[in-house]
């Protein structure tokens, strides 16, 4: 069953370009964290200082499992860090069309700069932080993606036109549902 799933950093557009795409596919659209949480009950964030990182990640695995073997295929907007384990890299490349959203983190950081609801901000130097994770996970959604489209600093449109026309060009058909 194909998925179209996004991958990239926080901030990378994957879950307001995610909705976008869903409906421009007519497909579901799934935020994995959305799940995770639902799942959980509690937020990510609380469930990671309870619980810490090694569980956090089993759950993240089993909520992608679960949510890439759902008969009916969608767009899903994976969590920020769900390529780090190789499980998973595995897991989203075969479940669907992979699409790294791949953004600098300077543009990351002018998108995100105010935001005051993400974790990964929270720090003396967000910029620095947004780097170090440019630099620690790169090369593992490069890994991972079948595509990569540059989100950069475009409008939100001109970033689902983007990733809407890779789609098209791989296979996709806009308001079919699935691969053609």
């Amino acid at each position: 069953m194909q998925h179209i799933i996004l991958i990239g950093l926080p901030g990378s557009g994957k879950t307001s370009a995610g909705q976008r795409l869903a409906r421009r596919f007519c497909l579901p659209f799934v935020d994995a964290d959305q799940v995770f949480e639902a799942q959980a009950g509690q937020s990510i964030t609380s469930y990671f200082a309870q619980h810490g990182e090694a569980a956090f990640r089993e759950q993240e695995t089993a909520t992608l499992r679960n949510i890439l073997a759902a008969q009916e295929p969608c767009v899903l907007s994976t969590g920020g860090g769900a390529v780090l384990r190789a499980e998973n890299r595995a897991l989203l490349k075969a479940g669907g069309t992979v699409v790294y959203l791949l953004a600098q983190p300077n543009a990351i950081y002018q998108r995100l700069r105010n935001d005051t609801q993400r974790p990964l901000l929270q720090v003396a130097d967000p910029r620095a932080k947004i780097k170090a994770l440019f630099e620690e996970r790169d090369a593992l959604y490069r890994e991972t993606a079948h595509l990569l489209v540059e989100t950069g600093s475009n409008s939100l449109s001109a970033q689902v036109r983007k990733i809407a026309e890779a789609l098209e060009q791989a296979g996709w058909a806009a308001g079919a549902g699935n691969a053609v």
